[in-house]
């Protein structure tokens, strides 16, 4: 059975929530492998609206594994909270349906402290992080300082390695004005948790593997969007992670032959939450609309969400990091009643014609777009659920796309309604 990564690839919120699920239904396992709780996806299933943030998209679904990798940082405190608000939507959730990585790093109180301390200094540009503590915990991970999720079974491991993180941290808050930690009180907060998460630890790595040798179906989830990758995104206004493909089989501890097919999620325009460069980006009317009709306000924050014109440049870019094999293209329905199209196919920079965004951050700065325009459509999109529902210039719109990304499409998602999905390819066919 070919195995599944599904990862976005814009600046996150392209709608793979709908996605994944649409696919989980089809899959036995669904593992997170990157991120924290500053993921938003939400699912609606029938009149039933779910809003997730730190578990798989695949919980929601009776029979299947929900697995969170070792790539991914954990709040403990966030994952009881979730579990409990979906068993009062009546989502059944127990250690037999929910995996937890024993190596997964904790994100703890302090970390998200530290994070919005940082955005608060008003001589720093902000990057526009959530304030939920998931760059510092990436940093403690990478300094060989984190707590896992098997250091709350052992209590001298768990007090070796609050002391341990404590010496960093309290001096990084005397440098920001902030009183040391109070390592009783973190002490206690994490004893008295711990007997909530160790149910759902396991070998992740393993449990993988033997699911991939029994001829299970597996599918990778990630967060946010490869333009947010800190090694490919637009640097340094990222996630502090790895959201790429590549970043599946790292995160989950399972070899990257398992890997069949890469699923990338392009919404039919661009948007970002917070700041960065964002060359497509309107201030115009048709921003406005596209906010509006695109309902673009972040799952977890709130925010409201930059708008531009699709973006061939990004996404083509983000196709070949990815190593994606098809696009989902989704919110089509949101260019229902644009007279006139744009689609970015280069930069101008400084009167040079570029086919990339440079890495360099004063060039991405300087970047124009030079625009394609094509004719919009006055029918309704909504809903469609075949190639003949389409009018003749949505269906153009896409196949341009596709040449302008040179990445073929999967998926066509016309709704938020999971079943409003047109299936070009099957990504999980051999």
């Amino acid at each position: 059975m070919a195995n599944v990564v599904v990862v976005g690839a814009q600046w996150g919120d392209e709608g793979k929530g709908k996605i994944v699920d649409w696919l989980s239904e089809r899959a036995d396992v669904i593992a997170r492998f990157q991120g924290g709780h500053n993921a938003g996806h939400t699912l609606v299933i029938g009149n039933t609206v779910y809003k997730l943030s730190l578990l798989p998209s695949g919980i929601v679904r009776a029979g299947k594994i929900s697995v969170i990798g070792n790539g991914v940082v954990l709040d403990p405190w966030h994952l009881v909270s979730e579990i409990a608000k979906l068993r009062e939507q009546g989502v059944e959730i127990s250690p037999e349906n929910l995996l937890i990585a024993e190596n997964a790093p904790l994100i703890l109180p302090l970390h998200g402290e530290l994070d919005r301390a940082r955005e608060s200094q008003a001589s720093v540009a902000k990057i526009g992080t959530t304030g939920r503590g998931i760059g510092p915990a990436y940093e403690d991970k990478v300094g060989r300082r984190a707590i896992r999720v098997a250091d709350l079974a052992d209590d001298a491991t768990l007090e070796l390695r609050v002391d341990r993180a404590l010496v960093h941290h309290d001096a990084l808050r005397r440098g920001l004005g902030m009183e040391p930690v109070n390592r009783e009180e973190l002490l206690a907060k994490l004893r008295e948790i711990a007997p909530q998460v160790l149910p759902y630890a396991a070998p992740v790595w393993k449990v993988l593997t033997e699911a991939r040798r029994a001829g299970k179906r597996i599918l990778f989830e990630g967060a946010q969007g490869a333009l947010l990758d800190i090694d490919f995104g637009t640097y340094p206004y990222v996630t502090s992670s790895n959201v790429i493909a590549g970043q599946a089989a790292t995160g989950t501890g399972i070899g990257p032959g398992a890997i069949g097919f890469v699923l990338g999620i392009v919404k039919a325009y661009t948007t970002r939450v917070g700041e960065g460069p964002f060359p497509a980006e309107l201030h115009d009317a048709d921003g406005q609309r596209l906010g509006e009709r695109g309902h673009e306000f972040g799952t977890v924050t709130g925010r409201k969400r930059r708008c531009g014109w699709f973006d061939a440049v990004l996404v083509r870019q983000t196709c070949a990091t990815s190593g994606v094999s098809g696009i989902a293209l989704t919110k089509l329905d949101v260019l229902d009643g644009f007279e006139t199209l744009k689609i970015c196919v280069g930069y101008d920079l400084d009167g040079k014609t570029l086919d990339h965004l440079p890495i360099a951050a004063d060039q991405q700065a300087r970047c124009t777009p030079i625009y394609e325009e094509m004719e919009g459509w006055s029918e309704s999109t909504a809903g469609a659920r075949s190639w003949n529902e389409l009018p003749a210039a949505a269906i153009k719109y896409v196949r341009r796309i596709e040449e302008l990304i040179q990445c073929p499409v999967a998926l066509l998602s016309t709704s938020p309604e999971r079943d409003d999905t047109i299936l070009v390819t099957d990504p999980f066919a051999d």
